[in-house]
């Protein structure tokens, strides 16, 4: 496998609760590595654009709302088969379906407040990463 780099997002129900640690030991548990991080708050304006691909869906506008009500932490992780690997480590978007050990077995609150994001392919990505950091915040 080839080392990689993907997108992740500790949501805002995780920050609350802080568990961004507790996250993070899973990546890295796993072998991912964090190569860039930032805690941040959103606008409702600023998540509308991150999940755009999502603005025809019935979900959209209450997922805009849940996005910019806490701080999240936008990350880059870098590991061999990182993307595959960081969704391994997240488990299924639904809780009630996500694997035993999994982030969001441990710690979703709900299918909607899931705990994190990850980008599904490495186009996606390479959008994301851009979206929130610049070249010189990538320190692998």
């Amino acid at each position: 496998m080839a080392l990689e780099r993907t997108f992740s997002i500790i949501k805002p129900d995780a920050t609350r609760r802080n568990l961004t640690g507790a996250i993070n030991k899973k990546f890295e548990d796993a072998g991912l590595r964090v190569v860039a991080q930032k805690r941040i708050q959103l606008s409702k304006a600023q998540a509308g654009e991150f999940y755009k691909v999502h603005a025809e869906r019935p979900f959209y506008d209450e997922l805009c709302e849940f996005m910019a009500s806490a701080p999240i932490v936008a990350q880059v992780l870098e590991g061999e088969g990182a993307i595959a690997k960081n969704r391994e480590v997240m488990g299924a978007t639904n809780p009630s379906d996500a694997a035993a050990g999994t982030i969001r077995a441990e710690f979703a609150e709900s299918v909607g407040e899931n705990s994190v994001h990850g980008s599904d392919a490495p186009e996606t990505a390479a959008v994301e990463i851009a979206y929130f950091f610049s070249g010189l915040e990538l320190v692998g």
